[in-house]
């Protein structure tokens, strides 16, 4: 039997609901107990909201850019992230850093972070999020390299399995003149996650 699907664009809030009201009885709670009256609507409209990036396409992000003859590095660091990790739909949360070297044209920094949340908000693996901010920004963009580093605590490895908090997850991806000069990398990457000054 095949699975509906909602259509592209439109989150099925009533079936979230539904689907939540069961896991409760399933763990034994009571739905209807009045802290838990409003949950499954909750959760629906919050899943609404983390899973956003499902419905758009976060190269939009890239298409207004200004020409400019500038050819050197552009880095921002420290952009904030929350993602659910597909394995388990818990959150990992962290940072990304992102740098890239134009050819011609660059983009606003609020779109650089606005790159990072259309990726994060779908139920994601931090590696394939490394790699599409990689890839946005080198091939969306057309600029001469990409790299970015990703730092996140996922609350699978500290809520349950091992419970290890504090440990931290750290991921790149390189493209273009970054992933060619293996010199140019070490530099970029020493910068971004240990030089605190430019």
């Amino acid at each position: 039997m095949t699975e509906a699907y909602p259509p592209r664009g439109r989150v099925d809030r009533e079936r979230i609901q539904r689907a939540v009201r069961e896991i409760l009885v399933a763990v034994g709670e009571d739905p209807e107990r009045e802290g838990l009256l409003g949950t499954p609507r909750r959760v629906a409209e919050a899943y609404e909201y983390l899973f956003s990036g499902l419905r758009e396409d976060p190269l939009r992000h890239l298409q207004v850019g200004f020409m400019e003859d500038y050819r050197d590095l552009i880095i921002v660091r420290d952009i904030y992230l929350a993602s659910l990790c597909e394995h388990h739909l818990l959150p990992f949360i962290g940072r990304a850093h992102v740098a890239y070297a134009p050819r011609g044209k660059v983009v606003g920094i609020s779109k650089l972070a606005r790159l990072v949340e259309g990726y994060a908000r779908r139920p994601q693996l931090q590696e394939r999020l490394t790699s599409q901010i990689a890839d946005a920004l080198y091939e969306g963009l057309g600029s001469r390299g990409s790299l970015v580093i990703v730092e996140a605590d996922h609350s699978c490895m500290t809520m349950r399995g091992v419970q290890k908090p504090g440990s931290v997850t750290v991921t790149s991806a390189s493209r273009g003149i970054y992933r060619e000069d293996g010199a140019l990398r070490s530099e970029l990457t020493d910068l971004i996650l240990r030089g605190r000054e430019i």
